[in-house]
């Protein structure tokens, strides 16, 4: 069950009489952040997806955030290559019909998409997709930031790089009904020069759906957003992964939507599958950047660029 974690208005999983009020009272957009548990089984987690974006639907969001790894998460490289598709393949294909039929936005974070040269090298992209009501596909950020890490003492053991293609330059922030989202995906969240490059091409919205471990997640997941929604003014939604995917590997959870104050408006809790659906309101959006006009008083690139 995602819980309460301000004053602001957010919506639990469970539908309700006030929530059917507040749809019909509300002109602000509303937008779902979901979690899940991916495993290998490809089939089984697209109809976990799909029943995610239904009750998004049945609850008024224009648009669903599905996390990283969305599609799958497999158990060892060679299972993850093997699974992996291109994206005329038949998952998205899925999801674009999905979104045509129900008339939704989708944000799909950390699709494993086969790279150029598959046939030779046998590498990925680690791509995030957004599909428009029409099913078409409007934008694909491939992850930029690949998360090769060595904890010592603390069970984390991870580098992407061995198998995925870092991704060659960012996108721009694509115009939804919720607002201008700009795309990032999980380790990128951790740099901040990202996000202050998509808010100067106008995001109103940053997302970083993700699958972080529990160890990293316990220590930096909801500081580290609520840090980037502080510092670029914007609404932040984080669509996770939660629990374990196999032996081998579990994630810490708790999909997350952060204001531009930096107050959180819905998390989603560490242990099973469920959406926050949030109020994406611009008007507070405009009001945090024109009381506190930190774009403004930003200095110009000679100023930071003076220690060189």
């Amino acid at each position: 069950m995602c819980t309460r974690r301000s004053r602001l208005r957010y919506l639990t999983r469970t539908p309700s009489f006030l929530e059917e009020q507040y749809r019909m009272s509300s002109s602000n957009p509303l937008a779902a952040v979901c979690q899940m548990t991916s495993t290998p089984d490809k089939e089984a987690n697209f109809e976990i997806c799909k029943q995610l974006v239904e009750q998004a639907k049945d609850r008024g969001a224009s648009m669903v955030f599905l996390p990283e790894g969305f599609d799958y998460i497999g158990s060892n490289r060679d299972e993850t290559l093997q699974l992996s598709e291109n994206l005329e393949g038949d998952i998205v294909s899925r999801y674009n019909q999905l979104a045509r039929k129900l008339g939704m936005w989708l944000s799909l974070g950390g699709f494993h998409e086969r790279g150029e040269n598959w046939e030779m090298d046998r590498r990925i992209y680690n791509s995030h997709i957004i599909i428009n009501d029409q099913g078409q596909i409007v934008s694909v950020y491939r992850k930029g930031h690949l998360f090769d890490v060595e904890l010592t003492g603390k069970g984390v053991s991870l580098k992407e790089s061995a198998f995925t293609i870092p991704g060659p330059s960012l996108t721009p922030p694509v115009q939804t009904p919720i607002g201008k989202v700009g795309l990032g995906i999980c380790y990128d969240l951790r740099f901040p020069e990202l996000s202050l490059a998509l808010l100067q091409h106008g995001a109103e919205i940053l997302t970083y759906p993700s699958a972080f471990t529990v160890t990293t997640g316990a220590a930096h997941w909801e500081v580290l957003l609520r840090a980037r929604a502080i510092e670029a003014q914007c609404f932040v939604l984080a669509a996770a992964q939660v629990g374990s995917h196999h032996a081998k590997r579990a994630s810490y959870g708790h999909a997350l939507a952060v204001d531009p104050w930096g107050m959180v408006m819905g998390d989603c809790g560490g242990v099973e599958t469920g959406m926050a659906l949030v109020e994406i309101d611009m008007q507070k959006l405009k009001d945090t950047r024109r009381d506190m006009p930190v774009q403004q008083h930003r200095r110009d690139t000679t100023f930071y660029c003076s220690l060189d």
